[in-house]
């Protein structure tokens, strides 16, 4: 009779354990943890609903703005993805013939100096200096846009030298 009820026993608990971790798998699972856990993706309709309810950003600007009347650009700058030794950056060539680096990525092995001039302007510059500055020499950059508005990077100089 014994070792019937310590088998019971046994079972009750191991039932009373499997009980409780499913329990709790099923609150973890069933929890919203502030309504992004769950989410479905949304559809097109429910995107620009979204967007259309989202107020605009306001910026408080450092400075007055303008009484004049900024021109606005006859066409829309072209973005394009630049590589070149030491990494890669992402350049705007603009209708005004000015380049602007939006930003810039290094690649394995260097980082880029702080220095970098993004513009805009008629030419930008950065520096690729690799990881072990004693083992190859910095790759400075002159980073302008060509006639086919699409940009060029050439290593320059170094002015550090």
């Amino acid at each position: 009779m014994r070792k019937w009820r310590s088998a019971v026993v046994t079972a009750a608990w191991v039932g009373v354990g499997t009980a409780a971790g499913a329990l709790g798998a099923w609150q973890l699972a069933t929890s919203d943890s502030g309504g992004a856990a769950h989410s479905r993706p949304l559809d097109e309709g429910a995107v620009e609903r979204a967007l259309a309810a989202t107020p605009p950003e306001s910026h408080s600007p450092s400075k007055p703005p303008s009484t004049t009347p900024s021109k606005p650009s006859k066409t829309p700058a072209e973005r394009s993805t630049l590589r070149f030794t030491g990494g890669t950056a992402t350049v705007e060539c603009r209708a005004d013939g000015t380049v602007y680096l939006v930003s810039w990525s290094p690649a394995d092995g260097f980082h880029i100096d702080e220095d970098v001039e993004r513009g805009p302007g008629a030419v930008a510059h950065l520096e690729a200096e690799p990881s072990d500055d004693d083992e190859r020499d910095d790759l400075p950059y002159e980073i302008r846009c060509g006639e086919d508005g699409q940009p060029r990077a050439r290593v320059v100089a170094d002015a550090d030298d």
